[in-house]
């Protein structure tokens, strides 16, 4: 009788385990991980059964050798010193993309910018406070017209022309750690790095996936979070560009980190920032800085010529209080209070 009773518990705690496993696969199974990158803070969640993290930082790594300026060995840093190499894959599609964006967006967006950033005191070399004759000289080795691809070799017209994806990369970075995560079967996930995302399926609580648009608060710690809305959606790349966080301030005039490839100088829009869905994240990138530097009305007629897209835009009214703007297809995603 005594050994039927054990058995029966026995039995009951193999069951109770069973269901309790069944559970925490039907319910959870969601791992966090989260980790410093290009400066900035990422945090991944993803369904699955194992811990990701030694591979997503050797993939960030690979894409720092590749993409990023402040790394002296870098591709794209060779391909500042004008040096003799076949550049990467993960080069060569940030500047075939890039390319093509640019071309949209009629050179609003242009990763050729990175010598009049230099500058102006926001790219990867600091530069002093340049005057108009610094500008008029750089604007002629600035432009995505002066460089090419052939064969893997970026071929220069002038070999004062500098490459910086800054405005791309970190965009097409998400993207990248997102296929990882495809190519291991996972079918639910988020990759933040910096504020721009993919999600993919559902949220631990099997919903959409819920991001936040911060209120455009002039902010250099980044530590405002006020949020002017909730975005609930899924399967999709967003991005988000604003002038509140990396500016300065001289002889009383505010000079933000977004500059116009076109004319040289900081912008001076109304756009205090910028979100756009898009099937990827490079291209929601991309496109949120290139809004950056349209303004809101060359913005808006772009966003409405291209249905694959959709932008939300916060600006400045007559006095000072926020307005918005974003498209129809935009409507879907805003989640109600």
């Amino acid at each position: 009788m005594k050994t039927k009773k054990s058995f029966l518990w026995l039995a009951f705690l193999i069951l109770a385990t069973i269901w309790i496993l069944v559970r925490h696969n039907q319910q959870g199974g969601y791992y966090s991980v989260k980790g410093l990158v290009f400066g900035t803070v990422y945090k991944i969640t993803y369904q699955h059964d194992g811990d990701l993290k030694p591979e997503i930082e050797a993939e960030l790594k690979r894409f720092d050798q590749s993409l990023s300026p402040f790394n002296d060995s870098s591709v794209v840093s060779r391909v500042n010193r004008n040096e003799e190499l076949v550049t990467d894959s993960f080069f060569q599609k940030c500047f075939n993309r890039s390319m093509e964006i640019s071309h949209e967006t009629k050179g609003a967006f242009d990763i050729t910018v990175a010598p009049l950033a230099n500058a102006w005191g926001f790219g990867f070399k600091k530069g002093a406070f340049p005057d108009s004759l610094m500008i008029d000289s750089l604007l002629q080795i600035t432009g995505y017209e002066k460089v090419k691809m052939d064969n893997g070799k970026v071929i220069k017209q002038d070999p004062r022309t500098m490459l910086s994806c800054s405005a791309v990369a970190k965009g097409y970075s998400v993207d990248v750690i997102a296929q990882l995560l495809d190519r291991k079967g996972i079918k639910n996930y988020m990759v933040d790095i910096g504020g721009e995302v993919v999600v993919k399926g559902k949220n631990p609580s099997k919903g959409l996936w819920r991001i936040g648009i911060n209120k455009p608060i002039d902010d250099s710690l980044a530590v405002n979070q006020d949020l002017q809305t909730i975005l609930e959606i899924t399967d999709l790349g967003l991005a988000t560009s604003g002038n509140y966080r990396n500016y300065y301030y001289k002889d009383g005039k505010k000079y933000a980190h977004t500059i116009d490839p076109r004319t040289g100088y900081p912008v001076q829009h109304n756009i205090l920032s910028s979100t756009v869905i898009a099937k990827d994240c490079m291209t929601a990138d991309a496109l949120a800085t290139a809004f950056m530097v349209m303004g809101l009305e060359e913005a808006e007629a772009f966003c409405k010529a291209d249905t694959t897209i959709d932008a939300y835009f916060i600006y400045s009214g007559e006095n000072g209080e926020f307005k918005t703007f974003y498209t129809e297809g935009m409507k879907k995603y805003i989640a109600t209070p």
